[in-house]
Protein backbone atom coordinates (compact mmCIF):
# COMPACT_ATOMS: atom_id res chain seq x y z
CA UNK A 1 0.00 0.00 0.00
CA UNK A 2 1.18 3.41 -0.62
CA UNK A 3 1.40 5.94 2.47
CA UNK A 4 -1.07 8.75 2.21
CA UNK A 5 0.46 11.51 4.87
CA UNK A 6 -2.79 13.21 6.52
CA UNK A 7 -2.57 16.59 8.23
CA UNK A 8 -5.75 17.80 10.79
CA UNK A 9 -4.79 21.17 11.63
CA UNK A 10 -5.04 22.10 14.96
CA UNK A 11 -3.95 25.53 14.73
CA UNK A 12 -2.55 28.05 11.78
CA UNK A 13 1.04 27.91 11.65
CA UNK A 14 1.36 24.16 11.65
CA UNK A 15 3.23 24.72 8.17
CA UNK A 16 6.14 25.80 10.13
CA UNK A 17 7.24 22.38 11.92
CA UNK A 18 5.59 19.95 9.72
CA UNK A 19 7.38 18.43 5.99
CA UNK A 20 6.06 19.42 3.02
CA UNK A 21 6.35 16.62 0.68
CA UNK A 22 5.02 16.75 -3.12
CA UNK A 23 2.20 14.63 -3.73
CA UNK A 24 0.97 14.45 -0.06
CA UNK A 25 -2.49 15.16 0.57
CA UNK A 26 -2.79 17.67 3.22
CA UNK A 27 -6.85 18.08 2.94
CA UNK A 28 -8.14 14.52 2.46
CA UNK A 29 -11.59 14.50 3.93
CA UNK A 30 -12.95 12.35 6.43
CA UNK A 31 -14.96 10.07 4.10
CA UNK A 32 -11.84 8.52 3.61
CA UNK A 33 -12.37 7.08 6.84
CA UNK A 34 -16.25 6.38 6.01
CA UNK A 35 -15.56 2.52 6.73
CA UNK A 36 -13.77 2.50 9.94
CA UNK A 37 -9.71 2.81 10.91
CA UNK A 38 -7.84 0.54 13.09
CA UNK A 39 -5.40 2.80 14.80
CA UNK A 40 -2.44 3.30 17.27
CA UNK A 41 -0.83 5.98 19.26
CA UNK A 42 2.43 7.14 20.00
CA UNK A 43 5.04 9.49 19.28
CA UNK A 44 7.70 6.41 17.25
CA UNK A 45 10.71 8.24 18.24
CA UNK A 46 12.93 6.26 16.00
CA UNK A 47 10.07 3.30 14.86
CA UNK A 48 12.29 0.68 16.79
CA UNK A 49 11.69 -2.98 16.66
CA UNK A 50 9.53 -2.55 19.09
CA UNK A 51 7.39 -0.28 17.30
CA UNK A 52 7.77 -2.37 14.45
CA UNK A 53 6.20 -5.48 16.22
CA UNK A 54 2.96 -2.96 17.14
CA UNK A 55 2.96 -1.14 13.62
CA UNK A 56 2.72 -4.92 11.82
CA UNK A 57 0.05 -5.85 14.43
CA UNK A 58 -1.69 -2.71 12.96
CA UNK A 59 -1.58 -3.42 9.38
CA UNK A 60 -2.34 -7.21 9.86
CA UNK A 61 -5.71 -6.04 11.82
CA UNK A 62 -6.36 -3.57 8.90
CA UNK A 63 -6.42 -5.96 6.63
CA UNK A 64 -8.36 -8.25 8.36
CA UNK A 65 -10.77 -6.20 9.52
CA UNK A 66 -10.95 -3.93 6.36
CA UNK A 67 -10.08 -0.81 8.09
CA UNK A 68 -7.90 1.76 7.25
CA UNK A 69 -4.90 1.09 9.40
CA UNK A 70 -3.49 4.24 10.53
CA UNK A 71 -0.79 5.56 13.10
CA UNK A 72 -1.52 8.59 14.88
CA UNK A 73 1.47 10.36 15.98
CA UNK A 74 2.42 14.24 17.33
CA UNK A 75 4.86 16.66 16.49
CA UNK A 76 6.04 18.28 18.44
CA UNK A 77 6.96 15.92 20.81
CA UNK A 78 5.00 16.59 23.83
CA UNK A 79 8.10 17.51 25.77
CA UNK A 80 9.01 20.39 23.82
CA UNK A 81 6.25 22.15 24.62
CA UNK A 82 5.07 21.26 28.12
CA UNK A 83 8.89 21.62 29.34
CA UNK A 84 10.08 23.88 26.86
CA UNK A 85 13.55 24.20 29.06
CA UNK A 86 14.34 20.66 28.70
CA UNK A 87 16.93 20.03 25.66
CA UNK A 88 15.37 17.08 24.40
CA UNK A 89 17.16 15.10 22.16
CA UNK A 90 15.43 12.76 19.61
CA UNK A 91 16.32 9.82 17.49
CA UNK A 92 14.42 10.99 14.48
CA UNK A 93 13.57 14.31 12.77
CA UNK A 94 9.56 14.51 12.20
CA UNK A 95 10.61 13.74 8.09
CA UNK A 96 12.43 10.67 8.58
CA UNK A 97 9.76 9.66 10.64
CA UNK A 98 7.56 9.58 7.99
CA UNK A 99 10.10 8.15 5.73
CA UNK A 100 10.60 5.24 8.18
CA UNK A 101 7.24 4.36 8.68
CA UNK A 102 5.90 4.73 5.23
CA UNK A 103 7.92 1.29 4.40
CA UNK A 104 5.50 -0.22 6.36
CA UNK A 105 2.56 -0.68 4.56
CA UNK A 106 0.33 1.72 6.38
CA UNK A 107 -2.57 3.10 4.77
CA UNK A 108 -2.38 6.54 6.26
CA UNK A 109 0.01 8.49 8.98
CA UNK A 110 -1.59 11.58 11.05
CA UNK A 111 0.67 13.87 12.30
CA UNK A 112 -1.32 15.79 15.07
CA UNK A 113 0.04 19.12 16.30
CA UNK A 114 0.89 18.95 20.11
CA UNK A 115 -0.17 22.44 21.64
CA UNK A 116 -0.65 23.84 24.59
CA UNK A 117 -4.61 23.68 23.64
CA UNK A 118 -3.84 20.07 22.80
CA UNK A 119 -2.57 19.12 26.20
CA UNK A 120 -5.85 20.56 27.62
CA UNK A 121 -8.11 18.56 25.88
CA UNK A 122 -10.11 16.23 28.48
CA UNK A 123 -10.15 13.00 28.01
CA UNK A 124 -13.97 12.58 26.38
CA UNK A 125 -12.71 15.85 24.29
CA UNK A 126 -9.53 13.96 22.97
CA UNK A 127 -11.74 10.54 21.98
CA UNK A 128 -14.58 12.14 20.99
CA UNK A 129 -13.16 15.09 18.75
CA UNK A 130 -9.90 13.01 17.35
CA UNK A 131 -10.67 9.58 17.58
CA UNK A 132 -14.00 8.98 16.58
CA UNK A 133 -14.71 12.31 14.97
CA UNK A 134 -11.81 12.77 13.17
CA UNK A 135 -10.42 8.98 12.34
CA UNK A 136 -14.09 6.91 12.51
CA UNK A 137 -11.98 4.62 14.98
CA UNK A 138 -13.25 0.99 15.29
CA UNK A 139 -10.33 -0.82 16.85
CA UNK A 140 -7.41 0.59 18.86
CA UNK A 141 -4.06 -0.89 19.11
CA UNK A 142 -2.23 0.34 22.61
CA UNK A 143 -0.31 -0.29 24.87
CA UNK A 144 -1.53 -1.40 28.58
CA UNK A 145 0.58 1.96 30.38
CA UNK A 146 -0.84 4.43 27.59
CA UNK A 147 -2.30 7.95 29.20
CA UNK A 148 -3.98 10.51 27.33
CA UNK A 149 -6.23 13.56 28.42
CA UNK A 150 -5.46 16.43 30.28
CA UNK A 151 -2.41 15.96 32.50
CA UNK A 152 -2.48 12.24 31.29
CA UNK A 153 -4.85 11.15 34.04
CA UNK A 154 -7.17 8.94 31.81
CA UNK A 155 -5.92 5.33 31.40
CA UNK A 156 -6.38 2.70 28.87
CA UNK A 157 -9.29 1.02 31.27
CA UNK A 158 -10.89 4.57 30.53
CA UNK A 159 -10.26 4.07 26.71
CA UNK A 160 -12.32 1.32 26.84
CA UNK A 161 -15.17 2.61 28.59
CA UNK A 162 -15.36 5.50 26.13
CA UNK A 163 -15.07 2.52 23.43
CA UNK A 164 -18.23 1.19 25.03
CA UNK A 165 -19.62 4.98 24.60
CA UNK A 166 -18.55 5.37 21.02
CA UNK A 167 -18.44 1.69 19.45
CA UNK A 168 -14.91 0.85 19.17
CA UNK A 169 -12.75 -2.01 20.92
CA UNK A 170 -9.38 -1.63 21.93
CA UNK A 171 -6.57 -4.13 21.94
CA UNK A 172 -3.96 -4.03 24.78
CA UNK A 173 -0.73 -4.75 23.97
CA UNK A 174 0.34 -6.34 27.62
CA UNK A 175 3.51 -6.08 29.22
CA UNK A 176 5.18 -9.40 28.52
CA UNK A 177 4.49 -8.69 24.64
CA UNK A 178 6.56 -5.51 25.58
CA UNK A 179 9.06 -6.96 27.76
CA UNK A 180 9.91 -9.31 24.91
CA UNK A 181 11.54 -7.09 23.36
CA UNK A 182 13.78 -5.09 25.78
CA UNK A 183 14.38 -1.98 24.06
CA UNK A 184 12.93 1.85 24.16
CA UNK A 185 13.47 5.26 22.41
CA UNK A 186 15.45 6.03 25.79
CA UNK A 187 17.87 3.06 25.58
CA UNK A 188 19.08 3.90 22.15
CA UNK A 189 19.16 7.92 23.36
CA UNK A 190 21.63 6.24 26.26
CA UNK A 191 23.69 4.19 23.44
CA UNK A 192 23.92 6.99 20.92
CA UNK A 193 25.54 8.70 23.28
CA UNK A 194 27.75 6.62 24.21
CA UNK A 195 28.60 5.45 20.92
CA UNK A 196 27.37 1.75 21.30
CA UNK A 197 25.87 2.11 17.56
CA UNK A 198 26.47 -1.92 17.55
CA UNK A 199 23.19 -1.77 20.27
CA UNK A 200 21.36 1.20 18.58
CA UNK A 201 21.38 -0.45 15.37
CA UNK A 202 20.18 -4.02 16.86
CA UNK A 203 17.88 -2.03 18.81
CA UNK A 204 16.49 -0.12 15.67
CA UNK A 205 16.21 -3.24 13.41
CA UNK A 206 18.44 -1.11 10.97
CA UNK A 207 21.24 1.36 10.73
CA UNK A 208 21.13 4.78 12.87
CA UNK A 209 21.42 7.81 10.37
CA UNK A 210 21.66 11.97 10.12
CA UNK A 211 20.46 13.51 6.87
CA UNK A 212 21.71 17.07 5.86
CA UNK A 213 22.86 18.64 3.26
CA UNK A 214 27.00 19.43 2.52
CA UNK A 215 27.99 22.62 3.12
CA UNK A 216 31.28 24.33 2.31
CA UNK A 217 33.65 23.71 5.14
CA UNK A 218 37.59 24.98 6.01
CA UNK A 219 39.10 22.70 3.25
CA UNK A 220 41.02 20.67 5.92
CA UNK A 221 40.57 17.19 4.79
CA UNK A 222 42.12 18.27 1.08
CA UNK A 223 45.09 19.52 2.81
CA UNK A 224 45.85 15.94 4.30
CA UNK A 225 44.50 14.09 1.68
CA UNK A 226 41.39 12.92 3.33
CA UNK A 227 38.52 15.49 1.02
CA UNK A 228 35.41 15.44 3.10
CA UNK A 229 31.74 16.19 2.35
CA UNK A 230 30.58 18.54 5.83
CA UNK A 231 27.11 17.87 6.58
CA UNK A 232 25.00 20.34 8.16
CA UNK A 233 22.19 18.99 10.18
CA UNK A 234 19.52 21.38 10.17
CA UNK A 235 17.02 20.34 13.22
CA UNK A 236 18.82 21.14 16.52
CA UNK A 237 16.63 18.57 17.92
CA UNK A 238 18.01 15.31 15.91
CA UNK A 239 20.68 13.18 18.36
CA UNK A 240 24.03 13.20 17.01
CA UNK A 241 26.06 10.41 18.40
CA UNK A 242 28.99 10.85 20.45
CA UNK A 243 32.13 12.41 19.25
CA UNK A 244 34.30 10.10 16.97
CA UNK A 245 35.20 7.94 14.07
CA UNK A 246 32.73 5.93 12.35
CA UNK A 247 32.07 3.67 9.25
CA UNK A 248 29.26 4.98 7.42
CA UNK A 249 27.43 4.41 4.10
CA UNK A 250 25.59 6.90 1.74
CA UNK A 251 23.51 6.24 -1.90
CA UNK A 252 24.68 8.88 -4.22
CA UNK A 253 22.90 8.69 -7.41
CA UNK A 254 21.56 4.90 -7.16
CA UNK A 255 25.06 4.00 -6.01
CA UNK A 256 25.91 2.47 -2.35
CA UNK A 257 29.46 4.60 -1.33
CA UNK A 258 31.49 3.72 1.94
CA UNK A 259 33.31 6.08 3.91
CA UNK A 260 34.02 7.03 7.45
CA UNK A 261 32.89 9.98 9.65
CA UNK A 262 34.56 12.21 11.96
CA UNK A 263 32.00 14.14 14.23
CA UNK A 264 33.68 16.38 16.61
CA UNK A 265 35.65 19.90 17.04
CA UNK A 266 39.07 19.30 14.84
CA UNK A 267 41.30 19.63 18.52
CA UNK A 268 44.40 18.41 16.32
CA UNK A 269 43.56 22.18 14.31
CA UNK A 270 42.49 23.53 17.78
CA UNK A 271 38.80 24.13 16.52
CA UNK A 272 36.30 24.47 18.79
CA UNK A 273 32.77 24.51 17.03
CA UNK A 274 31.33 20.81 16.46
CA UNK A 275 31.82 18.97 12.91
CA UNK A 276 30.12 15.92 10.73
CA UNK A 277 32.62 15.49 8.34
CA UNK A 278 32.11 12.14 5.81
CA UNK A 279 34.97 10.88 3.55
CA UNK A 280 33.72 8.91 0.86
CA UNK A 281 35.92 5.88 -0.24
CA UNK A 282 36.44 5.59 -3.95
CA UNK A 283 34.05 8.64 -4.74
CA UNK A 284 35.56 11.44 -6.28
CA UNK A 285 32.07 14.43 -6.87
CA UNK A 286 31.31 17.43 -6.04
CA UNK A 287 28.52 17.22 -3.79
CA UNK A 288 27.91 20.75 -1.99
CA UNK A 289 23.88 21.11 -1.58
CA UNK A 290 23.13 17.76 -2.01
CA UNK A 291 21.08 16.12 1.13
CA UNK A 292 22.39 12.85 2.02
CA UNK A 293 21.26 10.14 3.98
CA UNK A 294 24.46 8.84 6.07
CA UNK A 295 23.99 5.79 8.11
CA UNK A 296 26.39 4.58 10.66
CA UNK A 297 27.61 0.92 10.53
CA UNK A 298 30.37 1.15 13.04
CA UNK A 299 32.39 2.79 15.29
CA UNK A 300 36.17 2.81 15.12
CA UNK A 301 37.48 5.07 17.48
CA UNK A 302 36.59 8.39 20.25
CA UNK A 303 38.04 11.47 18.51
CA UNK A 304 41.68 12.72 19.47
CA UNK A 305 44.11 15.58 19.60
CA UNK A 306 47.73 14.46 17.86
CA UNK A 307 50.74 16.43 18.03
CA UNK A 308 50.78 16.81 14.52
CA UNK A 309 49.27 16.90 11.46
CA UNK A 310 51.47 13.96 9.88
CA UNK A 311 50.52 12.20 12.98
CA UNK A 312 46.66 12.66 12.52
CA UNK A 313 47.03 11.85 8.49
CA UNK A 314 49.05 8.20 9.59
CA UNK A 315 45.88 7.52 12.04
CA UNK A 316 43.55 8.44 9.10
CA UNK A 317 45.20 6.03 6.91
CA UNK A 318 44.64 3.38 9.96
CA UNK A 319 41.68 4.26 10.22
CA UNK A 320 40.63 3.79 6.56
CA UNK A 321 42.19 0.24 6.73
CA UNK A 322 40.41 -0.30 9.78
CA UNK A 323 36.99 0.44 7.81
CA UNK A 324 37.27 -1.39 4.80
CA UNK A 325 38.36 -4.28 6.51
CA UNK A 326 34.80 -4.17 8.35
CA UNK A 327 32.97 -3.71 5.33
CA UNK A 328 34.66 -6.19 3.47
CA UNK A 329 33.83 -8.53 6.30
CA UNK A 330 30.25 -6.77 7.13
CA UNK A 331 28.94 -5.67 4.04
CA UNK A 332 30.08 -7.79 0.82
Amino acid sequence: MTLKLTFFLWIIGLSLFLPKKQGLNLNAPNTKYKNGSVITIGTFDGVHIGHQKIIKRLVKTGLEKHLKSVVLTFFPHPRMVLQPDFKLQLLHTIEERQDILSQFGLDDLVIKEFTKDFANLSAYDYVKKVLVDELNAKHIIIGYDHHFGKDRTANIDDLKSFGKVFNFTVEEISAQDIADVAVSSTKIRQALQHGDIKTTNTYLGYPYFLTGKVIKGKGLGKTIMFPTANIAIEKSYKLIPKHGVYVVKSTIDKRTVFGMMNIGTNPTFNETKRSIEVHFFNFDKDLYNAVLKIEILHRLRDEQKFESVKQLQSQLENDKINALTYIKTHHE
